[in-house]
């Protein structure tokens, strides 16, 4: 089957653990996700079974959503609740001074990962370098914050609400609000709520699915089709499909592009979304980019569902 599953991972597991479970489950070897959560945080994974594991690089791109708790007072080394006490300060600043401070959070278009984190320097994980008490600094990235609501009701701790592009750190984020404000922070938890157009309340947890819940994992799956509401698309003649099919890309008139049903920001680095090629019977058959050319271009195919 190729689909796309909602899921709503648990506290402790890792991402390639659902993508564990929901293989043996599935009985499907094809699997993948889009979207690391580390093992503390929770909420809404994206994994794609079969060919559909070839929508992951476009799904990757999607905006996230957030809820997470920034404990002001206490910085650790890894920016959240599992890493060690770096300082400690018992002053904690005031309401107006921490919405002051989210305020300016909100306006950041860039950031470094953190030590304690997957990306590479000169071919080596910073994780594995922190470990071993090595520091190793990745160049700093472009980063969106689409929205920001904070509740500073509960101080030490506040409630944050947010939207970030991809490879935004919220840990991060809270570790900079904490230095902002003079006192550090950590995360204490963090639960993601959507992922583009795709909710958690729509998803399934794979605790309780026993190897016997396949059925009802696929009824709720989405197909490749349903999956990209936010790719500009056009419907191709049933001789056109077939020559997709075999390969062959078609060459286009400009006129018969279908703006993206669903509007979706692009994060930063990236010109466009790829463009969606239908059969006549509504079905996903290829990705691929609209090249130069007035008023016919031809497209450049990126991937083929056979």
């Amino acid at each position: 089957m190729d689909l796309l599953h909602l899921v709503d991972k648990p506290e402790g597991w890792t991402s390639h653990d659902v993508v564990a479970r929901l293989r043996r489950i599935l009985g499907e070897r094809r699997m993948g996700h889009a979207g690391t959560l580390d093992p503390f945080a929770t909420g809404l994974l994206l994994v794609a079974e079969g060919r559909a594991t070839a929508l992951l690089g476009c799904m990757s791109l999607l905006p996230k959503r957030y809820r997470a708790v920034a404990r002001l007072g206490v910085a650790t080394d890894t920016q959240d609740r599992t890493g060690v006490p770096l300082r400690t300060s018992r002053v904690i600043p005031s309401e107006s001074e921490v919405r002051e401070a989210v305020a300016r959070l909100k306006t950041r278009t860039l950031q470094r990962p953190p030590s304690y984190s997957a990306v590479k320097v000169r071919g080596e994980r910073l994780y594995k370098a922190a470990r071993r008490g090595e520091t190793l600094e990745a160049e700093e990235r472009p980063i969106r914050i689409y929205d920001l609501e904070a509740d500073t009701s509960s101080l030490p701790d506040v409630v944050l609400d947010l939207t970030v592009s991809r490879g935004t750190y919220i840990r991060t984020l809270a570790h900079d609000l904490g230095e902002d404000l003079g006192c550090g922070a950590h995360l204490v938890s963090l639960r993601r709520t959507a992922t583009g157009p795709f909710r958690v309340e729509g998803a399934i947890s794979p605790v309780s699915r026993g190897d016997e819940g396949a059925p009802d994992l696929r009824e709720r799956a989405r197909t490749p089709a349903q999956a990209i509401p936010h790719l500009p698309r056009v419907t191709l003649t049933g001789e056109e499909s077939a020559r997709v099919r075999h390969g062959r890309a078609p060459s286009l008139d400009r006129i018969r592009l279908q703006p993206a049903p669903l509007w979706v920001p692009l994060p930063p680095g990236e010109a466009d979304w790829p463009l969606a090629l239908f059969s006549p019977e509504g079905d996903l058959i290829a990705l691929g980019r609209l090249g130069d050319g007035e008023p016919t271009a031809t497209v450049r195919l990126l991937r083929v569902f056979p």
